[in-house]
This record gives C-alpha cells, sequence and structure tokens, in this order.
C-alpha cells in the first residue's frame, strides 16, 4: 500500500510545509490510497483535474451510510461530535433532494444583496476588535481578531442575540482547539451548542426577527418541512463552516503577506491610493496559495469507480485535497509563487459543484475587510519571533495557525 518513496505525510513537520509532500504525490501517486492519523483509510486525490471531477461526481456520497467501514471506522469521520449531539443532517452530509432543499433555503441568507447588507456590520466588528489591541503595539491576530471576528459575524447572521456570542465564542473555541483541549471538550461543546441553537429556534418561532434562524422558521412554516434537527443541523454548520475557515483565511493569509513583503508593498500601495481591485484578487489568491481548508469533507464512493487511474471500491473513503490542487503546475503558472494580482485562478479553496460553500460571499467580505483594515491601520505591522517556532493546528480538514504574534507601532488610545 506505502513504498519507502513515499513522504510521511499527517506529521508536526508535515503541517507545517506539506506542499513538498503533496507535490510528491501529484508526480507519482495522484490517488493515492493511506491510513488516516485516525486509523481509517482513504484515498488521496491531489491533482486539479481529478480533484474538480471528484468534487462534482455524484457516485461520491457526502453521507457517511456509505462508508463501508466499520461502526467505529464511521464514527472518526466527519467532525468531531456531531453525530451524539444529532447533529448530523446538515448541507456537508447529505446529497439530492434533501441537500438541494436545504440548500435552496440557506442561499437566501448569502444573496449578493443580503452580503452587501451586513458589510457595514464586518466593518464595525473588525475596527472594534483592532481598536482593542492597536494601542499595545503587540497582538496574537488569531486569539485577538481571526478568531473573534467570524464568530460574531456569524452569530449576529444566525440571530444570537448578543449577550450570548461570548458562549459561542467558548464553545468554537473549544471546537477549533481539536486534541489541544481537555479530553472530550469538543463533544461537549458541540452538545452545548446543539441544546442552545434548540432553545434559540423555540425562541425564534414565537418571536421571529431580521435573521437566518427565523429565515429558516418561516420557510418551514410555509411548506419547506424543515425539522427542527434539521434546522438545529444548518444553524450549526453555518457557525462550524463559517467561522474556522475565515479564521483560517485571515490568518493564513496574513502570515503570507509577511512572508512576502513584495506583494504586501503592492497591496498595500493599492490600499493607500483608494483601490479595491488588488485587495480583491490577493484574496483570492491568498486563498489559492494557502488556503484555510486544506482537504475537501468526506466523500464515500456509492459503487465502483476509476479516479485517477485507480480503482475505488463501492464504500471507500475519498478525500480531496484541495491544498495540492491549487498548486498544481498543470492548471496554475508558478503555483509556489505568491501573486496577489493572478488574474486566470480559478482555485478549488471553497470547492466545485453542488456542495461549493455556500458561505463563500460572506468569507471573502471578512477577509477583505480584515486583511484591508489591518494593513491600513497597522501599516508597519510585522511578525513578532521567529517563523520556525509558529505551530499550526492539528487535524486533517483545516489548515491554520495555532497563533499570529505580531508588533507595530501602537496607535493613540
Amino acid at each position: 500500500m506505502s513504498t519507502p518513496d513515499v513522504p510521511e505525510l499527517f506529521t508536526w513537520e508535515f503541517a507545517t510545509d506539506p506542499y513538498p509532500a503533496y507535490a510528491w504525490l501529484r508526480e507519482h501517486a495522484p490517488v493515492y490510497r493511506t491510513e488516516l492519523p485516525s486509523g481509517v483509510e482513504a484515498w488521496l486525490v491531489t491533482r486539479y483535474a481529478d480533484a474538480k471531477r471528484a468534487l462534482a461526481d455524484p457516485r461520491l456520497s457526502k453521507n457517511p451510510v456509505h462508508h463501508a467501514g466499520s461502526a467505529h471506522a464511521k464514527g472518526r469521520t466527519g467532525i468531531p461530535g456531531e453525530r451524539n449531539a444529532e447533529l448530523m443532517t446538515h448541507l456537508l452530509n447529505i446529497d439530492p433532494p434533501d441537500h438541494t432543499r436545504l440548500r435552496r433555503l440557506v442561499s437566501k441568507a448569502f444573496t449578493p444583496r443580503r452580503v452587501a447588507q451586513f458589510a457595514p456590520r464586518v466593518q464595525e466588528l473588525t475596527d472594534r476588535l483592532i481598536d482593542g489591541f492597536a494601542a499595545k503595539g503587540e497582538a496574537d491576530l488569531i486569539h485577538d481578531f481571526a478568531f473573534p471576528l467570524p464568530i460574531y459575524a456569524i452569530c449576529d447572521l444566525l440571530g444570537v442575540p448578543r449577550e450570548d456570542q461570548d458562549d459561542f465564542r467558548d464553545w468554537a473555541g473549544m471546537m477549533i482547539r481539536h486534541g489541544g483541549g481537555p479530553r472530550g471538550g469538543v463533544a461537549r461543546s458541540v452538545k452545548k451548542m446543539r441544546n442552545y441553537l434548540a432553545e434559540l429556534i423555540h425562541r425564534k418561532r414565537e418571536n421571529p426577527g431580521d435573521d437566518l434562524i427565523s429565515d429558516l422558521i418561516r420557510s418551514s412554516d410555509h411548506g419547506e418541512h424543515l425539522t427542527e434537527n434539521e434546522a438545529a443541523a444548518m444553524a450549526f454548520i453555518l457557525l462550524f463552516a463559517g467561522f474556522e475557515t475565515t479564521v483560517n483565511l485571515i490568518g493564513n493569509g496574513m502570515y503570507a503577506l509577511l512572508r512576502h513583503p513584495e506583494q504586501r508593498a503592492l497591496l498595500q500601495a493599492s490600499l493607500d491610493a483608494g483601490e479595491s481591485g488588488l485587495l480583491a484578487t490577493g484574496v483570492e489568491e491568498l486563498l489559492r496559495y494557502d488556503g484555510p481548508v486544506e482537504l475537501a469533507t468526506w466523500r464515500y464512493a456509492t459503487e465502483p469507480l476509476t479516479l485517477g487511474g485507480q480503482a475505488v471500491a463501492t464504500g471507500d473513503p475519498v478525500l480531496v485535497v484541495l491544498a495540492a490542487a491549487d498548486r498544481d503546475p498543470a492548471r496554475f503558472e508558478d503555483p509556489d509563487r505568491l501573486d496577489l494580482a493572478r488574474r486566470d485562478n480559478q482555485h478549488l479553496g471553497y470547492g466545485h459543484g453542488i456542495h461549493y460553500c455556500v458561505g463563500a460571499p460572506l468569507a471573502r467580505l471578512e477577509g477583505q475587510a480584515a486583511l484591508g483594515t489591518l494593513l491600513t491601520r497597522l501599516p508597519d505591522v510585522r511578525l513578532a519571533g521567529d517563523p520556525a517556532d509558529l505551530r499550526w493546528r492539528g487535524g486533517l480538514i483545516m489548515r491554520g495557525l495555532r497563533t499570529l504574534p505580531v508588533q507595530f507601532t501602537p496607535l493613540p488610545s
């Protein structure tokens, strides 16, 4: 199943820079079966053309019921804690027609008009968080900025009252630390979140507002047949998928800019001139270059199929490696170079096909507001310490830094 030549995968060294290993797989074993740290065996898809095909292939189901593994193995796929908290019926775990129905409901929250209306709130949150550390001359951009921004934004969008949002921040913090917290902490946090969401749905049914949960309830009451479990699972996955991806987009993106001063200087000059074009293409390039989602979420073959020349059996798990596909030289010119002005940039950072990230417009808005405002308000921001001391969070799907310490000239308080 493996040869001595295959680079070692899923070590701490690999997590720091997985791209050389992915380049080896793309060239020598583009669809590669391996044992994951959890003990589950899965196929890794690393070439762009194969990845794009797999992401849209209806024979690769999102529903874990199709996993041929044991009950123990099935319990090691998906999001920790979701199974025990009855939160499985969400967009990342279902296929059409249920997927089509639920996506139609939730996509109303992420129309260009709705996201544009939300832009002033995102900017207000961005400035408020920077105000919290600007006078100190130093900050951890993950803990102080990249983490709270999307949490508060998605809570506002869902309709979580302001007085409850710090609880969500605590629960999300436990989930994002993966193995770094107390044993069982992730499952407990997921269960607390699920119980809170069920209670909030009841309150919104009695007293609806102008928010996503109220919209889901209204749609359900008008014949869309959204069960309470589906509503809670939908709110949960929007929170889960909508915050950690944006944490990593801001953290990875800022780290890349700090490591590429010439590209950062071009962006700052563009922002100083009042332009937004380079910021928009730049966020897309940061998504491609070192994106927030390293591997797309789980898929399972519903019938035998051939992928990249490999025979994939019914029930086999398949993981599309977005980070590898987006550095494929067969698709991107000079793919290991950061080029904020890159135009031909059909990256897979937010997926492809019917499971393309429904919240991508909001994540782009948050990424542009966060990075643009940081560089404008803290123009001399710089990395504090040695890049070799930085650590990446554990976990299979997401890619993000644990901390990002920076220094800058303090702003007057």
